[in-house]
């Protein structure tokens, strides 16, 4: 899943319309639609290159809308600092962990232990954060969306550290990189950036630094050259899954707020299990679905709005009782 730094978000939290809705379910299939594209591209190219290239073309694209725009970057070494600390942390390594990942899992079990982002980040900002403690019923989310990662896992892992089992590991490491991004990033609502430019900035910084990896370690020049199916993949994961969908993102941010927004965490496993199935010949266990539902039990419960919602119905029930 791609995790941008948060805006100021709406004082309450209010019902979406029919267009976010549809604003949300586009952006689950741009985001899951990632994972599908990484396990085309990975096939033929080495990791580093794959991600430098979807963010080089998302760069592009995003400096076009900024110009169509009259949104200027920001020319503030400050601030430059502060978008390749988050290009590292929020794009290069989480995306190199998941294509490094993907070439050993399939891409729906890398897009559900993505899906635990909102564990780790609840975690930390309870830890790194004043303002952002943890409730007992997040707690109980945390626990309850780990459970389902251990589940996913499995037992191989206390017996044979294979690939696979590292393979989700890195993944897991991805959502800590996303996690941590995403409190390090509430810095940017005080530096008076636009959103778009923020995203623009930090894409633009993972460029940069990946650069030297992909010269150094990949060595692309010496790799057979990529099919039309790899190349369209890259496209198809710069364009759709990075540029639009960071587009789409801050919309439904400025909207419907982030608590509304975070339902698109539940979404992103569906719709990468689903291009995985149909087009990739990937394969799910059991263990994964189980997974799944705890890791989307948690979820809600972080969520919270079921939660209200029964407490609600419970205290009118008992008003009327009375």
């Amino acid at each position: 899943m791609q995790h941008a730094p948060p805006a100021q978000r709406p004082p309450a939290l209010q019902p979406m319309s029919l267009l976010e809705w549809a604003l949300l379910l586009s952006l689950a299939m741009l985001w899951g639609g990632s994972f599908f594209f990484n396990g085309i591209a990975v096939r033929e190219l080495p990791v580093f290159t794959v991600v430098l290239c979807r963010v080089a073309l998302a760069a592009l694209i995003l400096l076009v809308l900024l110009r169509l725009r009259h949104d200027p970057l920001p020319n503030d070494p400050g601030i430059w600092t502060a978008f390749f600390a988050m290009g590292l942390l929020n794009n290069a390594i989480p995306f190199s962990l998941i294509v490094w990942g993907q070439q050993h899992i399939a891409s729906g079990v890398a897009s559900i232990l993505n899906a635990s982002t909102p564990l780790f980040t609840v975690l930390l900002a309870h830890l790194l954060t004043r303002d952002e403690r943890a409730s007992p019923v997040k707690v109980a989310g945390v626990v309850i969306g780990f459970a389902g990662v251990a589940v996913m896992i499995g037992l191989d892992a206390l017996h044979d550290l294979g690939t696979a089992v590292t393979a989700q590991f890195l993944c897991l490491a991805a959502a800590i990189s996303y996690a941590v991004a995403g409190i390090y990033g509430r810095r940017f609502r005080r530096l008076g950036i636009t959103p778009i430019a923020t995203a623009t900035g930090q894409v633009i910084a993972s460029s940069l630094l990946l650069l030297p990896f992909v010269l150094v370690v990949d060595r692309p020049w010496n790799v057979p050259a990529p099919s039309p199916a790899a190349i369209t993949a890259l496209i198809g994961a710069a364009a759709l899954s990075t540029a639009l969908a960071y587009v789409i993102y801050f919309r439904i941010l400025s909207t419907a707020g982030a608590t509304n927004l975070l339902l698109v965490t539940f979404l992103i496993p569906v719709s990468a299990i689903v291009l995985g199935t149909l087009f990739l010949d990937e394969a799910l266990l059991l263990r994964h679905v189980a997974g799944m539902a705890l890791i989307g039990a948690g979820l809600i419960a972080i969520d919270g709005r079921l939660w209200r919602l029964f407490s609600k119905s419970g205290q009118r029930t008992l008003t009327k009782d009375r």
